[in-house]
């Protein structure tokens, strides 16, 4: 969608977009001495909740604040950055990007760019989908998009441990959401930092996702000796419940799309399909299986071709 497009989409909302400030209303919540994280609803992208679906954090350190995530959109990037100077006066030293997917990366423009890292995959990802992805959150966000474009990190992020400001920080190259999921263990505090490769009474959020790395993935994050999960939506916890929740959910939905593949079953028939008890409470937990079944049920289906075939 064009820039021009997108002023006369939203132009009419810019009066009032103008004059409410702030509208993300960011609380940082200290879960940890001098850790604090942004918690989004567990909801879609809509314009009522203007895109504030996904938890971002910050850490105050004594060589300056160290930020993972910057958001959805500009204005959250800004409102991030006003949040942080409630707290601190502490310059912000380094963003953190966990992945390429646009909840988590587009408040880059508020920062500095020479200080946002990510993985090489990531900044890739960002530079061949992030237009796609800008398009589809003007039509979903709406006017809290106004002025927010793609900006990749300017710093290659390398995995690995590094002492920063007095803590300890384990970062851990991963993938299986997405080409390259980036980890961040805080071994000073215990922390552990997991973005979307652990979602928590939130339904996955699938695009780009393949099922066998991401399983091995959480089996690498289980073994971590945290003290605190933060996912990448939803609450924390003081254990490994959402990654073992994460796990069987993913399970889950790799056992229904092979049986339907091998069964010659329509997408639309699984998308009805009976959702278990203990993932009734798991919020968009259908909306997100009808679009899991978009993402990844042709693999399946192509993969089954290929078994009949050899077969014969």
């Amino acid at each position: 969608m064009p820039a021009w497009t997108r002023l006369i989409l939203f132009g009419f909302l810019l009066p009032e977009l103008l004059l409410a400030s702030p509208i993300y209303h960011l609380q940082p919540r200290e879960v940890a001495p001098d850790t604090y994280v942004l918690f989004g609803l567990k909801e879609g992208l809509t314009q009522k909740n203007h895109g504030n679906i996904v938890n971002t954090a910050f850490l105050v350190t004594e060589e300056g604040v160290l930020v993972l995530d910057s958001g959805p959109s500009k204005r959250y990037g800004e409102e991030l950055r006003e949040a942080i100077a409630q707290v601190t006066d502490q310059p912000i030293a380094a963003v953190w990007i966990t992945h390429h997917h646009p909840d988590h990366a587009f408040g880059n423009q508020a920062f500095d760019l020479k200080r946002v890292h990510a993985l090489p995959q990531t900044i890739e990802g960002l530079k061949a989908q992030g237009p796609g992805f800008l398009d589809n959150l003007y039509r979903l966000v709406g006017s809290a998009m106004q002025g927010t474009d793609v900006a990749l990190p300017g710093q290659v992020l390398e995995p690995g441990v590094v002492e920063f400001g007095g803590h300890r920080l384990r970062k851990i190259a991963l993938h299986g959401h997405t080409g390259a999921d980036l980890a961040v263990f805080d071994e000073t505090t215990g922390v552990l930092f997991a973005g979307d490769l652990v979602f928590h009474n939130r339904a996955l959020a699938t695009p780009h996702a393949q099922i066998a790395p991401w399983l091995e993935s959480l089996n690498r994050l289980e073994q971590l000796p945290f003290r605190l999960l933060i996912p990448g939506h939803g609450e924390p916890a003081p254990d490994a419940a959402p990654i073992q929740q994460t796990r069987r959910h993913l399970n889950w939905l790799h056992d229904v799309l092979a049986r339907a593949s091998l069964q010659g079953r329509h997408m639309n028939e699984i998308m009805q399909t009976q959702i278990p008890e203990e993932f009734e409470d798991i919020t968009l937990f259908r909306e997100e299986l009808a679009r899991s079944v978009v993402h990844l049920y042709p693999k399946y289906e192509a993969q089954t071709l290929i078994f009949i075939e050899t077969e014969e």
